[in-house]
């Protein structure tokens, strides 16, 4: 157990951000799950920017790597795309 108070202040920073981090990456993985069981074009193409952005936010956050978020909106892109 921490002895010091910015270690005990450390350590509740630390719980808070983890808990934000895991909601800010679930609720990406979320979105980009639901984009890419879309069947319509229309509809994937308003809801991209919204995916992007999600994953560019975690990129800066430092939550994912900046390479996987480049490989991600590129599958995206290419998916819908694809889509007809």
């Amino acid at each position: 157990m921490a002895h010091h108070r910015s270690a005990l202040k450390r350590i509740r920073q630390t719980e808070k951000r983890r808990l934000q981090n895991r909601y800010y990456k679930k609720t990406a993985r979320t979105a980009i799950k639901n984009l890419r069981g879309l069947k319509a074009k229309s509809e994937a193409e308003t809801f991209l920017p919204k995916v992007v952005s999600m994953i560019d936010r975690l990129a800066k956050r430092g939550s994912i790597h900046r390479n996987k978020a480049a490989n991600l909106k590129s599958g995206l892109m290419k998916f819908v795309n694809g889509l007809s």
